[in-house]
Protein backbone atom coordinates (compact mmCIF):
# COMPACT_ATOMS: atom_id res chain seq x y z
CA UNK A 1 0.00 0.00 0.00
CA UNK A 2 2.19 2.67 1.41
CA UNK A 3 5.44 3.35 -1.38
CA UNK A 4 8.54 2.12 -0.99
CA UNK A 5 11.75 3.18 2.05
CA UNK A 6 13.30 5.68 -0.18
CA UNK A 7 11.54 8.67 -1.13
CA UNK A 8 12.61 11.15 -4.03
CA UNK A 9 13.75 14.83 -2.77
CA UNK A 10 10.41 16.65 -4.84
CA UNK A 11 10.69 20.62 -6.04
CA UNK A 12 10.20 22.89 -3.70
CA UNK A 13 10.42 21.47 -0.62
CA UNK A 14 11.82 23.72 1.80
CA UNK A 15 15.07 22.87 3.35
CA UNK A 16 14.81 19.82 5.76
CA UNK A 17 11.27 19.01 5.07
CA UNK A 18 11.99 15.88 3.21
CA UNK A 19 8.12 13.93 1.26
CA UNK A 20 8.30 11.25 3.81
CA UNK A 21 8.11 14.18 6.64
CA UNK A 22 5.45 15.96 4.93
CA UNK A 23 3.72 12.57 4.39
CA UNK A 24 3.99 12.08 8.21
CA UNK A 25 2.28 15.18 8.72
CA UNK A 26 -0.14 15.21 5.98
CA UNK A 27 -1.58 11.75 8.02
CA UNK A 28 -1.36 13.49 11.60
CA UNK A 29 -3.55 16.52 10.14
CA UNK A 30 -6.15 14.01 9.20
CA UNK A 31 -6.20 11.94 12.61
CA UNK A 32 -6.24 15.50 14.06
CA UNK A 33 -9.70 16.63 12.40
CA UNK A 34 -11.43 13.50 12.83
CA UNK A 35 -10.18 13.96 17.18
CA UNK A 36 -11.41 17.58 16.41
CA UNK A 37 -14.45 16.63 15.20
CA UNK A 38 -14.93 14.26 17.62
CA UNK A 39 -14.39 17.29 20.71
CA UNK A 40 -16.64 19.10 18.85
CA UNK A 41 -19.67 16.93 19.35
CA UNK A 42 -18.82 15.79 22.92
CA UNK A 43 -18.63 19.46 23.48
CA UNK A 44 -22.18 19.84 21.99
CA UNK A 45 -23.72 16.81 23.96
CA UNK A 46 -22.02 17.79 27.18
CA UNK A 47 -24.25 20.99 26.34
CA UNK A 48 -27.50 18.80 25.52
CA UNK A 49 -26.85 16.86 28.27
CA UNK A 50 -26.60 20.03 31.21
CA UNK A 51 -29.88 21.59 29.14
CA UNK A 52 -31.81 18.55 29.35
CA UNK A 53 -31.17 17.97 33.21
CA UNK A 54 -31.70 21.38 34.15
CA UNK A 55 -35.08 20.99 32.12
CA UNK A 56 -35.75 17.62 33.59
CA UNK A 57 -34.93 19.27 37.55
CA UNK A 58 -36.71 22.52 37.10
CA UNK A 59 -40.27 20.85 35.32
CA UNK A 60 -40.51 17.80 38.37
CA UNK A 61 -43.09 20.24 39.87
CA UNK A 62 -43.60 22.85 36.74
CA UNK A 63 -47.49 21.18 34.98
CA UNK A 64 -46.94 24.06 32.43
CA UNK A 65 -43.35 24.44 31.68
CA UNK A 66 -44.04 27.66 29.36
CA UNK A 67 -40.59 28.92 29.68
CA UNK A 68 -39.50 26.09 27.53
CA UNK A 69 -42.29 26.23 25.02
CA UNK A 70 -40.57 28.98 23.33
CA UNK A 71 -37.86 28.12 20.86
CA UNK A 72 -34.60 29.62 20.10
CA UNK A 73 -34.55 31.25 16.62
CA UNK A 74 -30.72 29.95 16.19
CA UNK A 75 -31.02 26.80 17.68
CA UNK A 76 -34.30 26.50 15.17
CA UNK A 77 -32.53 27.74 12.24
CA UNK A 78 -29.97 24.93 12.96
CA UNK A 79 -31.78 21.96 13.86
CA UNK A 80 -34.11 22.67 10.91
CA UNK A 81 -31.87 23.28 8.05
CA UNK A 82 -28.91 20.97 8.97
CA UNK A 83 -29.22 18.73 11.91
CA UNK A 84 -32.74 17.41 10.81
CA UNK A 85 -32.21 18.24 7.22
CA UNK A 86 -32.59 15.50 4.61
CA UNK A 87 -29.82 16.30 2.13
CA UNK A 88 -32.58 17.84 -0.77
CA UNK A 89 -36.13 18.25 -0.35
CA UNK A 90 -37.81 15.43 1.81
CA UNK A 91 -36.42 12.04 1.42
CA UNK A 92 -33.66 10.29 3.37
CA UNK A 93 -34.47 7.20 5.19
CA UNK A 94 -37.21 6.11 2.43
CA UNK A 95 -34.73 3.64 0.38
CA UNK A 96 -34.43 3.63 -3.64
CA UNK A 97 -36.02 0.21 -4.61
CA UNK A 98 -35.98 -0.24 -8.13
CA UNK A 99 -37.60 -3.60 -7.69
CA UNK A 100 -38.31 -6.25 -4.85
CA UNK A 101 -34.79 -7.55 -5.61
CA UNK A 102 -33.01 -4.11 -6.04
CA UNK A 103 -32.11 -1.40 -3.36
CA UNK A 104 -29.73 1.32 -3.86
CA UNK A 105 -29.65 2.31 -0.10
CA UNK A 106 -30.69 5.97 1.27
CA UNK A 107 -29.31 9.27 1.23
CA UNK A 108 -27.71 10.66 4.02
CA UNK A 109 -28.96 14.38 6.16
CA UNK A 110 -27.27 16.97 4.83
CA UNK A 111 -25.22 17.30 7.72
CA UNK A 112 -23.51 13.67 6.99
CA UNK A 113 -22.99 14.70 3.64
CA UNK A 114 -20.96 18.18 4.25
CA UNK A 115 -18.77 16.01 6.82
CA UNK A 116 -18.71 13.46 3.74
CA UNK A 117 -18.09 15.79 1.23
CA UNK A 118 -15.16 17.85 3.24
CA UNK A 119 -13.77 14.84 4.62
CA UNK A 120 -13.03 13.17 1.25
CA UNK A 121 -12.33 16.66 -0.57
CA UNK A 122 -9.79 17.08 2.23
CA UNK A 123 -8.31 13.86 1.02
CA UNK A 124 -7.96 14.85 -2.39
CA UNK A 125 -6.18 18.28 -1.26
CA UNK A 126 -3.78 15.95 1.11
CA UNK A 127 -3.19 13.84 -1.83
CA UNK A 128 -1.34 16.57 -4.52
CA UNK A 129 -0.39 19.50 -2.29
CA UNK A 130 2.94 20.09 -2.97
CA UNK A 131 3.09 17.30 -5.39
CA UNK A 132 5.65 18.39 -8.21
CA UNK A 133 3.13 17.68 -11.29
CA UNK A 134 5.11 20.46 -13.21
CA UNK A 135 8.61 18.93 -12.56
CA UNK A 136 9.48 15.69 -13.28
CA UNK A 137 6.68 12.74 -14.24
CA UNK A 138 8.38 9.83 -12.40
CA UNK A 139 8.91 11.80 -9.34
CA UNK A 140 5.73 13.33 -9.41
CA UNK A 141 4.20 9.55 -9.41
CA UNK A 142 6.14 8.75 -6.85
CA UNK A 143 4.95 11.39 -4.19
CA UNK A 144 1.67 10.70 -5.45
CA UNK A 145 2.47 7.00 -4.85
CA UNK A 146 3.93 7.17 -1.77
CA UNK A 147 1.44 10.11 0.06
CA UNK A 148 -1.73 8.29 -1.58
CA UNK A 149 -0.76 5.15 -0.10
CA UNK A 150 0.52 6.75 3.39
CA UNK A 151 -3.24 8.80 3.96
CA UNK A 152 -5.19 5.14 2.78
CA UNK A 153 -3.68 2.99 5.92
CA UNK A 154 -3.78 6.02 8.28
CA UNK A 155 -7.99 6.02 7.19
CA UNK A 156 -7.94 2.95 8.25
CA UNK A 157 -7.79 3.55 11.29
CA UNK A 158 -11.19 5.41 12.28
CA UNK A 159 -12.41 2.90 9.03
CA UNK A 160 -11.73 0.18 11.38
CA UNK A 161 -12.60 1.78 14.35
CA UNK A 162 -16.40 3.16 13.29
CA UNK A 163 -16.99 -0.81 12.28
CA UNK A 164 -17.54 -2.30 15.60
CA UNK A 165 -20.46 -2.93 17.84
CA UNK A 166 -18.95 -1.49 20.73
CA UNK A 167 -17.37 1.34 19.44
CA UNK A 168 -16.97 3.42 22.82
CA UNK A 169 -17.91 6.44 20.65
CA UNK A 170 -21.35 5.57 20.30
CA UNK A 171 -21.64 6.33 24.21
CA UNK A 172 -19.24 8.87 24.56
CA UNK A 173 -20.51 11.05 21.49
CA UNK A 174 -24.15 10.18 21.33
CA UNK A 175 -24.10 9.09 17.53
CA UNK A 176 -25.99 6.26 16.71
CA UNK A 177 -24.41 3.13 15.24
CA UNK A 178 -26.29 3.66 11.91
CA UNK A 179 -24.30 7.01 11.50
CA UNK A 180 -21.40 5.05 12.27
CA UNK A 181 -22.29 2.51 10.01
CA UNK A 182 -23.32 5.07 7.67
CA UNK A 183 -19.84 6.75 8.20
CA UNK A 184 -17.98 3.11 8.07
CA UNK A 185 -18.70 2.47 4.19
CA UNK A 186 -17.85 6.22 3.01
CA UNK A 187 -14.31 5.97 4.91
CA UNK A 188 -14.20 2.53 2.84
CA UNK A 189 -14.95 3.85 -0.14
CA UNK A 190 -12.00 7.11 0.72
CA UNK A 191 -9.33 4.08 1.32
CA UNK A 192 -10.32 2.11 -1.66
CA UNK A 193 -9.50 5.07 -4.10
CA UNK A 194 -6.53 5.88 -2.20
CA UNK A 195 -5.31 2.20 -2.68
CA UNK A 196 -5.95 2.30 -6.36
CA UNK A 197 -4.44 5.58 -6.82
CA UNK A 198 -1.55 4.18 -5.30
CA UNK A 199 -1.08 1.14 -7.05
CA UNK A 200 -1.46 3.05 -10.51
CA UNK A 201 1.20 5.78 -9.49
CA UNK A 202 3.56 2.87 -8.57
CA UNK A 203 2.98 1.60 -12.18
CA UNK A 204 3.01 4.30 -14.11
CA UNK A 205 6.11 5.51 -12.04
CA UNK A 206 7.94 2.30 -13.10
CA UNK A 207 6.37 2.21 -16.81
CA UNK A 208 8.22 5.14 -17.40
CA UNK A 209 11.36 4.21 -17.10
CA UNK A 210 10.97 -0.03 -17.71
CA UNK A 211 7.34 -0.13 -19.82
CA UNK A 212 4.41 -1.24 -18.58
CA UNK A 213 4.58 -4.71 -19.49
CA UNK A 214 7.77 -4.46 -16.79
CA UNK A 215 5.51 -2.88 -14.05
CA UNK A 216 3.00 -5.25 -13.76
CA UNK A 217 5.79 -8.32 -13.75
CA UNK A 218 7.46 -6.68 -10.82
CA UNK A 219 3.96 -6.51 -9.46
CA UNK A 220 3.34 -10.58 -9.45
CA UNK A 221 7.77 -11.29 -9.28
CA UNK A 222 8.44 -8.95 -6.35
CA UNK A 223 6.72 -10.38 -3.08
CA UNK A 224 6.26 -7.32 -1.07
CA UNK A 225 4.64 -5.45 -4.12
CA UNK A 226 2.41 -8.95 -4.39
CA UNK A 227 1.33 -8.87 -1.13
CA UNK A 228 0.83 -4.98 -1.32
CA UNK A 229 -1.75 -5.90 -4.91
CA UNK A 230 -3.42 -8.25 -3.30
CA UNK A 231 -4.50 -6.22 -0.67
CA UNK A 232 -5.49 -3.63 -3.43
CA UNK A 233 -7.42 -6.31 -5.28
CA UNK A 234 -9.54 -7.28 -1.64
CA UNK A 235 -9.77 -3.96 -1.18
CA UNK A 236 -11.97 -3.14 -4.43
CA UNK A 237 -13.22 -6.41 -4.70
CA UNK A 238 -14.80 -4.98 -1.09
CA UNK A 239 -15.54 -1.96 -2.72
CA UNK A 240 -18.22 -3.50 -5.45
CA UNK A 241 -19.60 -6.14 -3.15
CA UNK A 242 -20.16 -3.88 -0.21
CA UNK A 243 -22.59 -1.46 -2.58
CA UNK A 244 -26.11 -1.21 -1.33
CA UNK A 245 -27.78 -3.55 -4.35
CA UNK A 246 -25.42 -6.19 -3.74
CA UNK A 247 -25.47 -5.98 0.32
CA UNK A 248 -29.23 -5.82 0.19
CA UNK A 249 -29.79 -8.82 -2.10
CA UNK A 250 -27.00 -10.89 -0.93
CA UNK A 251 -26.93 -10.20 2.66
CA UNK A 252 -26.15 -13.46 4.85
CA UNK A 253 -23.10 -14.23 2.74
CA UNK A 254 -22.28 -10.30 1.91
CA UNK A 255 -21.52 -10.54 5.88
CA UNK A 256 -19.18 -13.24 5.63
CA UNK A 257 -17.41 -12.74 2.77
CA UNK A 258 -16.75 -9.01 3.53
CA UNK A 259 -14.75 -9.96 7.02
CA UNK A 260 -13.19 -12.40 4.69
CA UNK A 261 -11.64 -9.96 2.89
CA UNK A 262 -11.03 -7.25 5.00
CA UNK A 263 -8.45 -9.75 6.84
CA UNK A 264 -7.05 -10.33 3.54
CA UNK A 265 -6.42 -7.26 2.66
CA UNK A 266 -4.68 -6.63 6.39
CA UNK A 267 -2.61 -9.74 6.36
CA UNK A 268 -1.61 -8.25 2.41
CA UNK A 269 -1.03 -4.77 3.52
CA UNK A 270 1.30 -6.10 6.95
CA UNK A 271 3.35 -8.28 4.58
CA UNK A 272 3.43 -5.29 1.72
CA UNK A 273 4.59 -2.72 4.10
CA UNK A 274 6.82 -5.01 6.59
CA UNK A 275 9.20 -6.82 4.38
CA UNK A 276 10.40 -2.97 3.17
CA UNK A 277 10.52 -2.17 6.50
CA UNK A 278 8.00 1.20 6.37
CA UNK A 279 6.99 2.94 9.61
CA UNK A 280 3.45 2.60 8.66
CA UNK A 281 3.11 -0.99 9.35
CA UNK A 282 3.58 0.34 13.00
CA UNK A 283 -0.15 1.72 11.97
CA UNK A 284 -1.59 -1.49 11.69
CA UNK A 285 -0.49 -2.55 15.31
CA UNK A 286 -3.40 -0.14 16.32
CA UNK A 287 -5.79 -1.33 13.43
CA UNK A 288 -5.81 -4.69 14.48
CA UNK A 289 -6.46 -4.88 18.25
CA UNK A 290 -9.24 -2.34 16.92
CA UNK A 291 -10.57 -5.41 14.54
CA UNK A 292 -9.38 -7.71 17.31
CA UNK A 293 -10.49 -6.75 20.15
CA UNK A 294 -14.24 -6.04 19.01
CA UNK A 295 -14.61 -9.61 18.43
CA UNK A 296 -13.13 -11.28 21.74
CA UNK A 297 -15.00 -8.69 23.53
CA UNK A 298 -18.62 -9.77 21.74
CA UNK A 299 -17.59 -13.25 22.24
CA UNK A 300 -17.41 -13.09 26.14
CA UNK A 301 -20.11 -10.91 26.22
CA UNK A 302 -22.11 -13.29 24.39
CA UNK A 303 -20.34 -16.22 26.27
CA UNK A 304 -21.35 -14.72 29.84
CA UNK A 305 -24.64 -13.78 28.84
CA UNK A 306 -26.11 -17.06 27.79
CA UNK A 307 -24.17 -19.88 28.55
CA UNK A 308 -24.27 -21.14 32.79
CA UNK A 309 -27.25 -21.09 35.30
CA UNK A 310 -29.33 -23.40 33.26
CA UNK A 311 -28.38 -21.35 29.83
CA UNK A 312 -30.63 -19.13 27.84
CA UNK A 313 -34.16 -20.25 26.52
CA UNK A 314 -36.30 -19.18 23.91
CA UNK A 315 -40.05 -19.35 22.89
CA UNK A 316 -41.03 -18.67 19.48
CA UNK A 317 -45.01 -17.98 18.59
CA UNK A 318 -46.63 -17.28 15.75
CA UNK A 319 -48.79 -14.01 15.24
CA UNK A 320 -50.94 -12.85 12.51
CA UNK A 321 -49.25 -10.89 10.22
CA UNK A 322 -46.58 -13.24 9.17
CA UNK A 323 -44.82 -12.07 12.81
CA UNK A 324 -43.36 -13.72 15.45
CA UNK A 325 -43.01 -13.22 19.09
CA UNK A 326 -39.63 -14.65 20.56
CA UNK A 327 -39.26 -14.46 24.14
CA UNK A 328 -36.16 -15.03 25.59
CA UNK A 329 -35.01 -16.40 29.24
CA UNK A 330 -31.24 -15.05 29.86
CA UNK A 331 -29.49 -16.98 31.62
CA UNK A 332 -27.78 -14.25 33.58
CA UNK A 333 -29.51 -10.94 34.32
CA UNK A 334 -29.90 -7.63 31.70
CA UNK A 335 -30.60 -4.30 32.76
CA UNK A 336 -32.86 -2.83 30.03
CA UNK A 337 -33.00 0.53 28.82
CA UNK A 338 -36.20 1.62 26.54
CA UNK A 339 -35.01 2.17 23.04
CA UNK A 340 -32.28 -0.29 23.28
CA UNK A 341 -32.04 -3.42 20.62
CA UNK A 342 -29.56 -6.57 20.62
CA UNK A 343 -28.62 -9.15 18.08
CA UNK A 344 -29.94 -12.44 18.13
CA UNK A 345 -28.36 -15.64 16.95
CA UNK A 346 -30.54 -18.47 16.21
CA UNK A 347 -28.18 -21.68 14.82
CA UNK A 348 -30.96 -23.46 14.07
CA UNK A 349 -32.36 -20.68 11.62
CA UNK A 350 -29.23 -18.72 10.16
CA UNK A 351 -26.04 -20.31 11.77
CA UNK A 352 -23.46 -17.56 10.81
CA UNK A 353 -25.85 -14.33 11.32
CA UNK A 354 -27.03 -12.40 13.68
CA UNK A 355 -29.25 -9.27 13.28
CA UNK A 356 -30.67 -6.38 15.26
CA UNK A 357 -34.36 -6.19 16.93
CA UNK A 358 -35.83 -3.63 19.26
CA UNK A 359 -36.33 -5.14 22.53
CA UNK A 360 -39.85 -4.63 23.07
CA UNK A 361 -41.00 -5.98 26.68
CA UNK A 362 -38.88 -6.79 29.46
CA UNK A 363 -39.72 -8.37 32.94
CA UNK A 364 -38.46 -11.14 35.00
CA UNK A 365 -38.46 -15.16 34.15
CA UNK A 366 -41.22 -17.02 33.33
CA UNK A 367 -40.76 -21.09 33.00
CA UNK A 368 -41.08 -21.12 29.24
CA UNK A 369 -42.25 -24.89 29.26
CA UNK A 370 -45.41 -24.13 31.84
CA UNK A 371 -48.06 -21.91 31.78
CA UNK A 372 -47.68 -20.21 34.47
CA UNK A 373 -44.46 -19.58 36.93
CA UNK A 374 -44.72 -22.47 39.73
CA UNK A 375 -42.33 -20.75 42.54
CA UNK A 376 -42.96 -17.47 44.26
CA UNK A 377 -41.89 -13.75 43.64
CA UNK A 378 -39.42 -14.63 46.57
CA UNK A 379 -37.75 -17.34 44.50
CA UNK A 380 -37.36 -15.66 40.53
CA UNK A 381 -35.96 -12.28 42.40
CA UNK A 382 -32.84 -15.52 43.99
CA UNK A 383 -32.68 -16.73 40.39
CA UNK A 384 -31.88 -12.90 38.89
CA UNK A 385 -33.32 -13.75 35.89
CA UNK A 386 -34.38 -11.67 33.15
CA UNK A 387 -36.82 -12.58 30.23
CA UNK A 388 -37.24 -10.32 26.76
CA UNK A 389 -39.45 -10.21 24.03
CA UNK A 390 -38.99 -8.84 20.75
CA UNK A 391 -41.70 -8.77 17.44
CA UNK A 392 -40.10 -9.79 14.55
CA UNK A 393 -41.81 -9.60 11.01
CA UNK A 394 -41.06 -12.53 8.86
CA UNK A 395 -39.99 -10.65 5.06
CA UNK A 396 -37.04 -12.25 3.49
CA UNK A 397 -34.10 -14.90 4.84
CA UNK A 398 -33.80 -15.39 8.19
CA UNK A 399 -37.02 -13.62 9.35
CA UNK A 400 -39.20 -16.03 7.03
CA UNK A 401 -37.35 -19.04 8.13
CA UNK A 402 -38.36 -18.62 11.83
CA UNK A 403 -42.15 -17.23 11.25
CA UNK A 404 -42.45 -20.50 8.68
CA UNK A 405 -41.60 -22.40 11.09
CA UNK A 406 -43.39 -21.22 13.95
CA UNK A 407 -46.54 -21.47 11.94
CA UNK A 408 -45.92 -24.79 10.73
CA UNK A 409 -45.96 -26.25 14.45
CA UNK A 410 -49.82 -27.43 15.43
CA UNK A 411 -50.35 -25.03 19.14
CA UNK A 412 -48.12 -22.17 16.24
CA UNK A 413 -44.61 -21.95 19.08
CA UNK A 414 -41.79 -23.62 19.23
CA UNK A 415 -38.60 -23.70 21.75
CA UNK A 416 -35.30 -22.90 20.20
CA UNK A 417 -31.39 -22.09 21.15
CA UNK A 418 -31.40 -18.03 20.62
CA UNK A 419 -27.97 -16.34 21.80
CA UNK A 420 -28.50 -12.45 22.35
CA UNK A 421 -25.66 -9.73 22.15
CA UNK A 422 -26.12 -6.47 23.97
CA UNK A 423 -27.43 -4.70 24.89
CA UNK A 424 -26.99 -1.69 22.38
CA UNK A 425 -28.55 1.95 21.88
CA UNK A 426 -30.66 3.77 24.79
CA UNK A 427 -28.88 6.74 24.07
CA UNK A 428 -31.99 8.66 23.64
CA UNK A 429 -34.49 8.83 26.80
CA UNK A 430 -37.56 11.30 26.77
CA UNK A 431 -37.27 12.41 30.44
CA UNK A 432 -37.17 15.90 30.73
CA UNK A 433 -39.71 16.29 27.52
CA UNK A 434 -42.90 17.93 28.94
CA UNK A 435 -44.69 16.50 25.41
CA UNK A 436 -43.77 13.00 23.84
CA UNK A 437 -45.43 12.08 20.58
CA UNK A 438 -43.93 8.36 19.38
CA UNK A 439 -44.70 7.39 15.96
CA UNK A 440 -44.55 3.47 15.09
CA UNK A 441 -45.36 2.23 12.37
CA UNK A 442 -45.53 -1.87 11.93
CA UNK A 443 -43.20 -3.82 13.85
CA UNK A 444 -41.40 -0.15 14.97
CA UNK A 445 -43.93 0.01 17.88
CA UNK A 446 -41.73 -2.43 19.52
CA UNK A 447 -39.26 0.81 19.33
CA UNK A 448 -41.99 2.80 21.36
CA UNK A 449 -43.63 0.36 23.62
CA UNK A 450 -40.84 0.54 26.64
CA UNK A 451 -40.64 4.24 26.21
CA UNK A 452 -44.59 4.24 27.14
CA UNK A 453 -43.90 1.80 29.97
CA UNK A 454 -41.10 4.13 31.25
CA UNK A 455 -43.23 7.34 30.95
CA UNK A 456 -45.81 6.41 32.40
CA UNK A 457 -44.43 4.91 35.65
CA UNK A 458 -41.83 7.94 35.30
CA UNK A 459 -45.46 9.95 35.44
CA UNK A 460 -46.49 8.35 38.18
CA UNK A 461 -43.61 8.64 40.40
CA UNK A 462 -43.26 12.21 39.80
CA UNK A 463 -39.60 11.33 38.93
CA UNK A 464 -39.80 12.96 35.34
CA UNK A 465 -41.12 16.14 33.74
CA UNK A 466 -43.02 14.47 31.33
CA UNK A 467 -47.23 15.11 31.29
CA UNK A 468 -48.71 14.34 27.79
CA UNK A 469 -47.29 11.08 25.76
CA UNK A 470 -48.89 10.14 22.45
CA UNK A 471 -48.89 7.04 21.03
CA UNK A 472 -49.64 7.07 16.99
CA UNK A 473 -49.65 3.71 15.45
CA UNK A 474 -49.95 2.64 12.10
CA UNK A 475 -51.01 -1.01 11.04
CA UNK A 476 -52.17 -2.75 7.77
CA UNK A 477 -54.75 -4.51 10.18
CA UNK A 478 -56.24 -4.55 13.35
CA UNK A 479 -55.19 -8.17 13.94
CA UNK A 480 -51.73 -6.27 13.93
CA UNK A 481 -52.66 -5.51 17.41
CA UNK A 482 -51.99 -9.03 18.93
CA UNK A 483 -48.37 -8.27 18.23
CA UNK A 484 -48.34 -6.88 21.72
CA UNK A 485 -51.63 -7.13 23.20
CA UNK A 486 -50.23 -8.37 26.54
CA UNK A 487 -47.49 -6.05 27.13
CA UNK A 488 -50.03 -2.85 26.27
CA UNK A 489 -52.89 -4.22 28.39
CA UNK A 490 -50.23 -4.55 31.37
CA UNK A 491 -49.98 -0.37 30.24
CA UNK A 492 -53.34 0.51 30.36
CA UNK A 493 -54.19 -0.81 33.88
CA UNK A 494 -51.19 0.67 35.23
CA UNK A 495 -51.69 3.98 37.67
CA UNK A 496 -52.60 7.12 36.47
CA UNK A 497 -51.99 6.04 32.58
CA UNK A 498 -55.61 7.81 31.81
CA UNK A 499 -53.90 11.24 33.14
CA UNK A 500 -50.97 10.94 30.98
CA UNK A 501 -51.48 8.71 27.73
CA UNK A 502 -52.84 8.47 25.10
CA UNK A 503 -53.25 6.21 22.03
CA UNK A 504 -54.16 6.59 18.54
CA UNK A 505 -54.28 3.60 16.27
CA UNK A 506 -54.52 4.03 12.11
CA UNK A 507 -55.65 1.13 10.17
CA UNK A 508 -54.33 1.55 6.56
CA UNK A 509 -56.07 -1.55 5.52
CA UNK A 510 -59.10 -1.94 7.49
CA UNK A 511 -61.19 -5.05 5.79
CA UNK A 512 -64.26 -3.38 7.01
CA UNK A 513 -65.77 -0.17 8.90
CA UNK A 514 -66.73 -2.23 11.71
CA UNK A 515 -62.94 -3.12 12.60
CA UNK A 516 -62.76 0.17 13.74
CA UNK A 517 -63.84 1.44 16.84
CA UNK A 518 -62.57 2.74 19.65
CA UNK A 519 -62.32 1.54 23.09
CA UNK A 520 -62.09 4.53 25.22
CA UNK A 521 -61.06 8.23 24.88
CA UNK A 522 -57.90 7.46 25.23
CA UNK A 523 -57.48 5.05 23.09
CA UNK A 524 -58.99 5.73 19.46
CA UNK A 525 -59.02 3.95 16.12
CA UNK A 526 -58.94 5.47 12.64
CA UNK A 527 -59.22 3.97 9.27
CA UNK A 528 -56.64 5.33 6.80
CA UNK A 529 -53.30 6.64 6.96
CA UNK A 530 -52.73 9.61 9.49
CA UNK A 531 -51.73 12.91 8.31
CA UNK A 532 -48.54 13.66 10.17
CA UNK A 533 -48.15 17.51 10.08
CA UNK A 534 -51.44 18.03 11.24
CA UNK A 535 -51.18 15.57 14.23
CA UNK A 536 -47.84 17.17 15.42
CA UNK A 537 -49.57 20.86 14.37
CA UNK A 538 -52.46 19.50 17.24
CA UNK A 539 -50.42 18.79 19.68
CA UNK A 540 -48.27 21.80 19.64
CA UNK A 541 -51.61 23.65 19.73
CA UNK A 542 -51.98 22.58 23.56
CA UNK A 543 -47.79 21.90 24.02
CA UNK A 544 -46.49 21.32 27.43
CA UNK A 545 -42.91 22.35 27.92
CA UNK A 546 -40.23 21.22 24.73
CA UNK A 547 -42.18 18.55 22.66
CA UNK A 548 -40.12 15.15 21.72
CA UNK A 549 -41.36 13.49 18.98
CA UNK A 550 -39.77 10.46 18.14
CA UNK A 551 -40.00 7.89 15.24
CA UNK A 552 -39.19 3.97 14.18
CA UNK A 553 -41.04 2.76 11.05
CA UNK A 554 -40.92 2.32 7.23
CA UNK A 555 -38.58 5.16 6.15
CA UNK A 556 -41.34 7.16 4.33
CA UNK A 557 -42.90 7.55 7.47
CA UNK A 558 -39.52 8.49 9.60
CA UNK A 559 -39.38 11.03 6.46
CA UNK A 560 -43.02 12.39 7.34
CA UNK A 561 -42.43 12.57 10.45
CA UNK A 562 -38.55 14.49 9.56
CA UNK A 563 -40.34 17.03 7.47
CA UNK A 564 -43.36 17.79 10.04
CA UNK A 565 -40.85 18.43 12.92
CA UNK A 566 -39.02 21.00 10.86
CA UNK A 567 -41.44 22.54 9.67
CA UNK A 568 -42.68 23.33 13.37
CA UNK A 569 -38.87 24.60 14.32
CA UNK A 570 -39.17 28.28 14.53
CA UNK A 571 -42.71 27.56 16.08
CA UNK A 572 -42.38 25.86 18.93
CA UNK A 573 -39.67 24.18 20.38
CA UNK A 574 -39.49 20.55 19.00
CA UNK A 575 -36.81 17.67 18.53
CA UNK A 576 -36.69 14.90 16.47
CA UNK A 577 -35.51 11.64 17.23
CA UNK A 578 -35.28 8.66 14.44
CA UNK A 579 -34.08 5.45 15.57
CA UNK A 580 -33.49 3.27 12.12
CA UNK A 581 -31.54 0.68 11.48
CA UNK A 582 -29.61 0.76 7.99
CA UNK A 583 -27.32 -2.39 6.66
Amino acid sequence: MAGEGKQDPGQGQAAGWTPAMENAALSMYLLYICAAVSGAVIVWRLATAVLTYIRTVTNLTNDTQRYFVRPSANFAWIKKNLLYAPLFRKRHNREFQLSSAVNVGTLPTRFQFLFLAGYFATNIAFCVINIPFAGSYTDACKQLRNRSGTLAVVNMIPLFFMAGRNNPLIGLLGISFDTFNLLHRWFGRIVVLEAVCHTFAFWAASAASGGWSAALNTTVTKPFMMYGFIATLAFVVIFFQAASISRHAYYESFKILHIILAALAIVGLYYHLSLIKLPQVQLLFSIIPIWVGDRIFRFISVAYRNFGKGGTKTLVEALPGNAVRLTVTMARPWTFRPGQHAYLYLPSISFWQSHPFSLAWSEEAEDLNGDKLAMNRQDVLAMRKTSMSFVIRGRTGMTHTLYQKAAARPDGRFLTTCLVEGPYGGQHMMHSYGTVMLFAGGVGVTHAVPHVRDLVTGYANNTIATRKVVLVWIIQSPEHLEWIRPWMTEILAMDKRRDVLRIMLFVSRPRSTKEIHSPSSTVQMFPGRPNIDTLISMEAEQQVGTMGVSVCGPGALSDEVRQAVRNKQFGTSIDFIEEAFSW
